[in-house]
C-alpha cells in the first residue's frame, strides 16, 4: 500500500471462501453418517437430511441480501492507490480464520448421524451450497452492474463482508483483480 491506499478484498470472495469446506466436510460427514444405522435409521435420516440440505442452502443463500445491496448501492470507486488483496489470500485468511469452526461443525455433523444418519453433513452441504449460490447471485449482480464490489479488509476483519463495522463497498471495474464476477477463479491469460 502506498500513498494512503488501503487493502481490499473481494465480498463475492470471502462469501465463497466458505461454500467448499463446508460442502465436502458435509459430504463427508453424511458418508460417515450413511455408515451409521443411527436411532432412526438411515431412510428417514436421509429424508430429513435432504429437507435440511434444502432449508439450509435456502436459508443461507438469501440471508442478509439487503444488506449487501444497501452497501453496494452508491459505493464509490476504489481509489487509485488502493491495494486489491489476491483471491488465494482472502482464501487462506478466511480458512484459517474460521479453521475450528470448520471442524466443530464437521464434528456436530458426524456426530450427529449417532441419532438421525446421514441429516446433519447434508445440513452442512445445503449451507455450503447456500453461500455458493449467494455469490453466484452477487456474480450477477456484478456482471448487471458492470462493477466488482470490494471491502476494506479491516472492516472484514476474519470475514465477514457484513459485519457492524462495514459501512459500505468500493468498486472497481470488472476486469480488476485475479477473479471474476462471483469470486471464481479467472482463468489465466497466455
Amino acid at each position: 500500500m502506498g500513498r494512503g491506499g488501503q487493502s481490499l478484498a473481494r465480498v463475492a470472495v470471502i462469501v465463497r471462501a466458505g461454500a467448499v469446506p463446508l460442502w465436502w466436510l458435509g459430504v463427508l460427514a453424511a458418508g460417515i453418517g450413511f455408515l451409521i444405522p443411527g436411532l432412526t435409521g438411515r431412510r428417514i435420516g436421509g429424508y430429513a437430511g435432504a429437507a435440511l440440505f434444502l432449508v439450509c442452502a435456502g436459508v443461507v443463500a438469501l440471508v442478509r441480501r439487503r444488506r449487501y445491496a444497501a452497501r453496494a448501492d452508491g459505493a464509490p470507486r476504489a481509489a487509485k492507490y488502493d491495494y486489491l488483496q489476491d483471491r488465494a489470500v482472502t482464501l487462506r485468511n478466511w480458512r484459517r480464520a474460521h479453521l475450528w469452526w470448520l471442524l466443530g461443525a464437521f464434528l456436530l455433523a458426524a456426530g450427529a448421524s449417532f441419532a438421525l444418519p446421514i441429516a446433519g453433513g447434508l445440513a452442512l452441504a445445503g449451507a455450503g451450497a447456500g453461500l455458493w449460490l449467494k455469490s453466484l447471485w452477487l456474480g450477477a449482480r456484478e456482471r448487471g452492474d458492470e462493477t466488482l464490489l470490494w471491502v476494506r479488509t479491516d472492516w472484514a476483519g476474519s470475514g465477514r463482508p457484513t459485519g457492524e463495522k462495514v459501512t459500505g463497498y468500493r468498486t472497481t471495474g470488472i476486469g480488476a483483480g485475479d477473479a471474476l464476477p462471483g469470486g471464481a477463479r479467472r482463468p489465466r491469460r497466455r
